[in-house]
């Protein structure tokens, strides 16, 4: 398959005047295909693609390298394909393949026509391994998995020559087939690249091409009991599908010389591979591996935990793809491996959702207030601001009535000088509603806590603005008792405590003993005005003076929503680990 025709990609108007502010504002990336578009390079194709495995939920690294190939496509005027790399049956599950096109496509990218499979060439694949042994660059290695490992060589040792890697063509025709057919056990006949077992790149060393596993694919059932390798199946997928920029992370810089040898060796169309830096988040793990032990463990609720670091969790979080986005972009492409803050992106969708979010108010540890003055039965309507940042939010009217809850701290018995919030004699303003005055309380005569508050409002202050001028300076939100309605909320944390989770003191440590036991804390007695027992599926809320909170989209019904913390409105996690 030759590598199709695509029309010469257009660049956009960067909206720089300056050409050398132009140069300043491109990755590394983006400046390697600007000049292979300057030089005719691929005839200005850009096409990229975005190949993961199916054997896990994709994670906030997989959005770097879904906004970076899909983003290059799209700057470029070309095209981005989705490829399930799908070679290793033993590990793949049909879940994954759906949960990764669900977060590609809510992150706001689409690959249209263009999903692919590495099983969709496995035919392919198998004439070019035939190929590559009719060159006398192949051969089948009858030595045991053990063995093989032991004539590796090391990294200040070469490698030792196979006693089966001068087997004639014939041979190793023969024994490639009956591998195909079946013949032969798991684990004792691999086909070999005959490459150079002294090579300093020990990815060079007569790396395996394919092995034997006698499991059924979910795309192409029994046909195959032999599976190509990712090194032998990356580039030849990408040739077959004529991608002209193959972007990967750092790691799979020591495999670029094997897959350009694949490519030479078989004469067919050459991508060109580029490797960027991976993310690196701190107080998060980002290998699938350890993310499928915690949920395996129970450790967490399932892949789609607001806790966990994959998208669909981000997702059920709260996490918006905008913000995700903003983020990526944020932090950039770089060519040398980095930790980035998770503050990082907490900030991106706490910027995005002070834009959107629509204003609520919810008190989260209640008590009472009792306003003494105010006529008994009788309930008015206020109005409240939406979103003060977008000026087409609007309004929407709260219900006021006698009998009110405030957050708990809101008060002290004995507050100090600079608590500006209610205490005996003192004032305050209830927002967007009227001051009211602390006359007196009452406690549980067996536990002495205080359970209600009685207090008087002043008339002439409705809207929270004096006619006497005068001024408070504490101001607090409130739920009326007789409209409002309990609602769980689930406040989330970060999952572990340390920044690196995965530094460990001791050998026998696990990495799951750095997880953060106040990761998840639930309130059952929280009263939410009356607008939020509507909130729809997935729908994101600021609750005034406490953070950014979505109804879960798993857990929430018709008029029972289930509330999740996306977020606090500051950065308190530094502040916490300064005190601990």
């Amino acid at each position: 398959m030759s590598a199709p025709e695509n029309k010469k990609s257009k660049h956009p108007d960067s909206g720089e005047s300056a050409e050398g502010s132009k140069e300043k504002s491109l990755n590394f990336i983006q400046k390697i295909i600007e000049d292979d578009n300057a030089t005719g390079k691929h005839d200005g194709r850009v096409h990229t693609r975005f190949p993961p495995e199916p054997n896990g939920y994709l994670h906030i690294g997989h959005a770097k390298s879904i906004c970076l190939n899909f983003g290059l496509a799209a700057k470029y005027d070309g095209k981005c394909n989705l490829r399930f790399d799908d070679t290793n049956p033993t590990k793949e599950d049909v879940e994954y393949v759906e949960s990764i096109q669900e977060d590609i496509r809510w992150l706001g990218f689409d690959w249209e026509e263009r999903l692919f499979h590495a099983s969709d060439y496995f035919d392919k694949l198998h004439e070019y391994a035939v190929t590559l042994i009719e060159k006398g660059l192949a051969y089948v290695d009858s030595q045991t998995p053990e063995q093989i490992r032991e004539t590796r060589g090391s990294l200040t040792e070469p490698g030792t020559n196979s006693p089966f890697r001068d087997r004639s063509i014939e041979e190793n025709l023969d024994l490639f087939t009956k591998m195909k057919d079946g013949e032969f056990e798991e684990g004792s006949q691999v086909l070999r690249a005959k490459i150079d077992m002294t090579s300093p790149n020990m990815n060079m060393r007569d790396p395996i091409i394919y092995r034997i596993r006698k499991v059924p694919h979910d795309r192409t059932g029994d046909k195959w009991c032999i599976y190509p390798m990712y090194d032998f199946t990356h580039g030849l997928s990408d040739s077959l599908e004529g991608i002209t920029h193959s972007i990967c992370t750092l790691e799979f810089e020591n495999h670029r010389p094997l897959y350009d040898w694949f490519l030479e060796a078989l004469d067919v169309f050459h991508p060109q591979q580029i490797e960027f830096a991976r993310l690196n988040l701190n107080y998060t793990v980002m290998s699938k591996r350890k993310l499928l032990d915690l949920v395996d463990k129970g450790l967490v609720d399932g892949w789609d935990d607001p806790r966990m670091p994959t998208i669909s969790g981000l997702r059920r979080r709260g996490y918006t793809p905008e913000s995700i986005r903003d983020f990526c972009e944020e932090i950039g492409v770089a060519k040398y491996n980095s930790k980035v803050d998770a503050t990082k992106l907490e900030n991106a969708v706490r910027d995005h959702l002070n834009k959107v979010a629509p204003r609520r108010m919810a008190v989260l540890d209640p008590i009472k207030v009792v306003i003494e003055n105010y006529p008994e039965g009788e309930t008015e309507l206020l109005e409240a601001v939406n979103n003060p940042e977008d000026p087409d939010a609007g309004t929407r009217e709260i219900p006021f009535s006698r009998e009110l809850y405030i957050e708990r701290e809101d008060f002290m018995e004995d507050p100090p000088k600079k608590f500006f919030r209610l205490g005996p004699g003192r004032e305050v303003r209830l927002r967007y509603a009227y001051y009211i005055t602390c006359q007196d309380f009452i406690k549980d005569p067996e536990t002495g806590e205080v359970v209600e508050l009685r207090c008087t409002y002043d008339p002439e202050t409705k809207g929270g603005k004096s006619s006497d001028g005068r001024k408070v300076r504490g101001t607090i939100h409130w739920v009326s008792a007789a409209h409002s309605k309990n609602v769980p909320v689930r406040n989330y944390d970060r999952l572990f405590i340390k920044e690196n989770p995965l530094k460990l003191k001791k050998t026998q440590e696990d990495f799951t003993e750095n997880l953060n036991p106040d990761s998840l804390t639930v309130l059952e007695n929280v009263r939410v005005e009356p607008s939020l027992f509507e909130a729809e599926s997935g729908e994101r809320f600021q609750f005034e003076r406490h953070g950014y909170y979505c109804s879960d989209i798993k857990d929430s019904k018709p008029d029972s929503p289930v509330f999740n913390r996306i977020v606090n409105l500051k950065d308190t996690w530094s502040k916490v680990q300064k005190k601990k």
